[in-house]
């Protein structure tokens, strides 16, 4: 499914990027390559390969799931560009 100038702008939009009018035909050429170069991994035959975190043989590294500093709401809430009543505030972005 190639993707118009339309698509482009409304791509554009959601990424909250601003896109010149004259980048627009630029924009499509590259997105429409990259969706072709990702029809063509899917006819890639990988049956029996195994999944892989990293290109070479490692284990993962694990570490205890343990609270740290989770009791300070005061700390935690000063990263905040936002809050309310112990809450980050966030911008709207669903129309």
């Amino acid at each position: 499914m190639p993707v118009d100038a339309a698509t482009v702008r409304r791509i554009a939009h959601l990424a909250r990027i601003a896109v010149k009018d004259e980048e627009v035909e630029h924009l499509q050429g590259e997105l429409n390559a990259i969706l072709a170069f990702v029809e063509q991994l899917g006819e890639v035959d990988v049956e029996g390969v195994e999944p892989m975190t990293s290109v070479t043989p490692m284990a993962m590294k694990s570490r205890q799931d343990v609270v740290t500093d989770g009791d300070d709401p005061d700390a935690v809430m000063s990263n905040a560009p936002k809050s309310e009543d112990n809450f980050y505030l966030v911008p709207k972005v669903i129309e």
